[in-house]
């Protein structure tokens, strides 16, 4: 297996820990998120990591790496949500939630991979800013094809850009423990 998929797999087993501990805590209220919900919840976090990119300063105190988690598992959601939609559902089991969380995973590090082998792993040469930056960037896509009622002319779905979402943000935390 190679690095990046070790490492990937390792910032997923991380997040999907902090998934399984907040569902047990809150429930699966998130459940009851919209999708363009879930959207603006990735937003504030990836606005946040931006600040405090630019301006050096953290006044919460909470770092980054737990805001790219977050970012990580919100995107999961809206891709569960996406797939398996839900109206006002806060019956849905952990287990089926795990299973949810798994496949939506799966497709997403298949999709990483077949990128990754294309780009020749460019990832690793840039700056943890710019891939907040493609964070911003692919939010900004969402906001639009969801205010477009989902319809897109020549481009990639929601479901697509919530995946780069995703793997930009494994990118930065396998990125941030090579400094």
């Amino acid at each position: 297996m190679s690095t990046t998929s070790v490492q990937y797999d390792s910032v997923v087993s991380r997040c999907k820990e902090i998934f399984q501990k907040k569902n047990k805590d809150y429930g699966p209220s998130w459940r009851l998120f919209r999708p363009s919900s879930l959207t603006d919840q990735i937003l504030i976090k990836a606005q946040r990591i931006r600040n405090i990119e630019s301006s050096g300063k953290n006044h919460v105190g909470d770092d980054i790496t737990g805001e790219f988690m977050g970012i990580v598992n919100y995107s999961l959601m809206a891709l569960i949500q996406l797939k398996f939609p839900s109206e006002n559902d806060e019956e849905t089991s952990m287990e089926l939630l795990n299973q949810f969380y798994i496949e939506a995973i799966t497709e997403t590090k298949d999709l990483m991979m077949l990128k990754n082998s294309d780009y020749g792993e460019v990832w690793r040469e840039m700056r943890i800013s710019s891939l907040t930056d493609m964070i911003l960037v692919k939010l900004a896509r969402i906001k639009q094809i969801e205010d477009n009622n989902g319809i897109t002319q020549a481009s990639e779905g929601a479901d697509a850009n919530y995946q780069d979402i995703i793997n930009y943000a494994i990118f930065a935390l396998i990125r941030q423990t090579e400094q």
